[in-house]
């Protein structure tokens, strides 16, 4: 049912839609509400003591926020700055919260984006719930100078100093509805109040594209030179299209394309169906693939690869809230 659900954010509003809306507008309303009292100071909001910068999105479901933290972490970084990364850790199962994220840690721990961000960052990565207690655990445990957080625009209980709304820029809004009729958090007018608005793909100043780096093995993270050009795609992504595309456009002939909810916890019996033939994934997919993958599961490594415009812009703001102050 929630893939009937989710198709139906990107198509002319049917009977589905028209029986959620009564939910939406509940959503839009407790949302609203919700966000207000932080405006107005009713609900206090935890100012951290280093700077916060937010990288969010205001729909749900593949919009490209983590390719732009893997680049974001490191121009901080070449740029002096000591970073570590927050976020929620959606499907993760710690022993505690906070939890510190490390490349040794399992994704069913970590869950599977906060071990792909420490495995490629090489950072402090802290999940939890409780982004107050994850920004305090790093700053006591670390010499973190600066946090950016993975998610997390509507946690208006956090604090902002900086605030980046990455947009699928083939997707869009959708239908521009509140969940769960449509797949907006928040309506888009919010793009006006942040600081930039980053697109993923499209022709706009301040966007990326995902440059293919080549594809690596599943069981080790080895490069893979030697491919079969022919198998199947498996994905747990918000949207899949765009990744099987990717590998049609390297030469890869699809046999078959197996689509799961987003985060889906992999497990091996799932695989059966495919038998011994080839089977590509994205690096996210892979995390959780691993202890049970085969030589001939690759995975298509991907970074994020800005217009200059954008890097300037982050730069400015940095410049521009007083976070940095070099040349």
């Amino acid at each position: 049912m929630a893939s009937k659900i989710e198709q139906s954010w990107y198509k002319k509003p049917g009977l589905l839609t028209l029986l959620l809306l009564p939910l939406s507008l509940l959503f839009g309303l407790i949302s609203s509400v919700r966000k207000g009292l932080y405006k107005l100071g009713i609900c206090p909001a935890y100012r951290s003591p280093v700077p916060v910068i937010i990288v969010g999105n205001i729909s749900v479901g593949g919009n490209g926020k983590t390719p732009f933290v893997l680049w974001l972490v490191p121009f901080l970084e070449k740029l002096g700055f000591k970073v570590g990364v927050i976020s929620r850790g959606y499907g993760a199962n710690p022993s505690s919260t906070p939890f510190l994220v490390t490349e040794a840690t399992s994704t069913e721990e970590g869950g599977d984006e906060p071990c792909l961000l420490a495995k490629r960052l090489k950072c402090p990565v802290m999940i939890g719930a409780d982004r107050q207690a994850s920004i305090e655990k790093l700053l006591d445990n670390s010499d973190v100078n600066i946090i950016v957080s993975d998610d997390g625009l509507q946690h208006y209980k956090l604090a902002r100093d900086i605030e980046f709304c990455i947009v699928d820029a083939e997707r869009r809004f959708g239908n521009g509805l509140w969940m769960p009729a449509g797949p907006l958090r928040e309506l888009p007018k919010r793009i006006q109040s942040v600081d930039l608005a980053v697109y993923n793909g499209g022709c706009e100043s301040y966007s990326y594209t995902l440059e293919a780096v080549g594809f690596f093995r599943v069981t080790d993270d080895s490069p893979a030179s030697n491919i079969e050009m022919v198998g199947a795609s498996v994905c747990a992504i918000g949207n899949p299209a765009r990744f099987e595309n990717t590998l049609r456009d390297r030469g890869i002939v699809l046999s078959e394309s197996l689509h799961f909810a987003d985060h889906h916890p992999y497990q091996a019996s799932e695989f059966s169906q495919i038998e011994n033939g080839a089977i590509f994934m994205t690096e996210k997919d892979a995390v959780k693939c691993r202890t049970f993958a085969k030589d001939n599961w690759y995975y298509l490594k991907v970074d994020a690869k800005p217009t200059s415009a954008l890097e300037k812009a982050v730069l400015n703001l940095l410049k521009k809230k007083e976070i940095y102050h070099g040349l």
